[in-house]
């Protein structure tokens, strides 16, 4: 004889009802589980923790309604099997009574325990407390290096004021980035490389870095300081303004700073500057110690009290430091040009970005954080790339470069016919290396070794970008040690 298990008000549990009570169970886990869908921003990441964090405190409270509901049936369940069994004992015989119980303890055994319910919320409250730990945590570093950046708005808006007479863009995207490297001695860590004159500075180290349209190759063509230039009338420091005037290039950054500089470069090559990044020398010393240091082959050693300086021949790894001196050093090392200290520059920063690739750090999070946060710190940009987000987007687009498209190399430049110690530019080789960077076309660039008799590229007589036109420098996968 069986008995049909009812609900406190004496309904009969059917199969409907036992879907409800696992479906509470499933709401649980559902709840429970972290989302993995990505966020982009940190808002929307915090936004996800807290979606997260309401989504658990909803499933504790089904997991709870879930036990309490799930035990009253139980209890109705138990309270009725015996009074069904007092009915029937009246009108039958014992055996009857024991059919009639069996039934009622099994449904009984069949309800989950209610510590089961317990366990998985606090399992999902415990879960969603170390998301949002992390997500914190990363929140936080998000925000650190993210204000670490300083933006040149100085610079933004007297661009914008000489919009007018700016070149225009011809290949929309391809990316021409201006990295600048100030010599100034003010601020923190710079101060032992020389005297501080009121905060002035120049502009020590000017690469044009253009990046190809499909992201296959970069070519960091180098302007030596020493370069005469016409440098256009520049809003000074003080508010006013100066005049034109036809005078050694890295004097632009004194007059004007990073606007009158890319008013400069771009008067002189007609290449459109879509950014700027102007870095210190504690910087540059930080972003070296950061990746363990960069490995070197020295053919002499090298003693230079100017750039607190001294090495041993052959091959070893410098720090932070030594490779700051290194890349300064001009006296001691060569003939004492800008020109061979040019030339090593490339060739170090070949070996940096050298490493950075082999080493994965664009890809290991653990490795990159260091190297960013190095460079947050003593780094100023314009808005377009004040942000991590923007560094970070540019350094995922050209990470899959190889390193031997990665080319390094110094506008045709010689003596200048008035002065031997200022430069000049080689024409036309000049005119057409620029115009292959203004038309994003391929640029070939050839080992020392591999020089014309002349010393200059290899160009046609035509004066036009040819995809042929050679010229001399150096490329990452090179090295500096062979």
């Amino acid at each position: 004889m069986d008995t049909n298990v009812t609900d406190s008000a004496g309904t009969p549990i059917g199969p409907a009802d036992r879907a409800g009570d696992e479906g509470a169970i499933d709401a649980v886990s559902e709840s429970a589980a972290p989302s993995t869908s990505g966020a982009a921003g940190t808002d929307k990441a915090m936004a996800a923790v807290g979606t997260l964090a309401a989504g658990t405190l909803a499933a504790g409270e089904s997991a709870e309604a879930a036990g309490t509901g799930g035990t009253s049936r139980t209890a109705t369940a138990t309270a009725t099997a015996p009074a069904a069994t007092a009915t029937t004992a009246a009108h039958a015989t014992a055996a009857d009574t024991t059919e009639s119980a069996e039934p009622a303890a099994a449904t009984t055994l069949a309800e989950p325990p209610n510590r089961t319910r317990h366990w998985v919320r606090w399992a999902a409250f415990g879960t969603s407390l170390v998301v949002l730990a992390a997500a914190g945590a990363a929140w936080w570093s998000y925000r650190e290096l993210d204000s670490n950046i300083t933006t040149d708005t100085t610079a933004a808006a007297e661009l914008e004021t000489f919009e007018q007479e700016r070149p225009t863009p011809i290949a929309l995207d391809a990316q021409n980035i201006l990295i600048l490297g100030s010599d100034t001695r003010a601020g923190e860590g710079n101060r032992k490389y020389g005297r501080d004159d009121g905060g002035s500075q120049r502009s020590d180290t000017t690469i044009l870095l253009h990046i190809a349209a499909d992201r296959q190759s970069a070519t960091a063509m180098s302007i030596p300081r020493d370069l005469m230039a016409e440098i256009p009338n520049c809003r000074r420091a003080d508010g006013t303004r100066s005049t034109t005037q036809f005078a050694q290039f890295n004097g632009a950054f004194t007059i004007g700073g990073a606007a009158c500089t890319i008013r400069t470069v771009e008067k002189m090559t007609g290449v459109r500057i879509d950014h700027h990044m102007i870095l210190d020398f504690s910087g540059f010393k930080s972003m070296v110690d950061a990746i363990g240091g960069v490995e070197v082959c020295l053919k002499e050693p090298i003693d230079d009290a100017d750039a607190h300086l001294k090495l041993d021949s052959g091959r070893q790894k410098l720090d932070g430091e030594e490779a700051l001196g290194y890349v300064r050093a001009r006296k001691s090392i060569g003939d004492g040009s800008d020109t061979e200290r040019m030339e090593r520059q490339q060739q170090f920063l070949g070996s940096l970005v050298k490493k950075v690739q082999s080493n994965g750090v664009l890809l290991n999070p653990a490795k990159l954080y260091p190297l960013l946060e190095a460079a947050t710190k003593s780094l100023t940009t314009d808005p377009g790339l004040d942000s991590l987000k923007d560094l970070y987007d540019l350094a995922q687009s050209v990470r899959s470069i190889p390193t031997e498209k990665v080319q390094f190399l110094t506008v045709p430049r010689q003596p200048h016919t008035a002065n031997r110690n200022r430069d000049e530019l080689v024409q036309p080789a000049a005119n057409r290396l620029f115009g292959q960077l203004r038309e994003d076309t391929p640029i070939t660039v050839l080992p020392q070794d591999a020089e014309t008799e002349s010393g200059l590229p290899d160009a046609n007589a035509s004066g036009s970008p040819s995809p042929t036109t050679t010229f001399t420098g150096t490329n990452a996968a090179v090295g500096m040690c062979k």
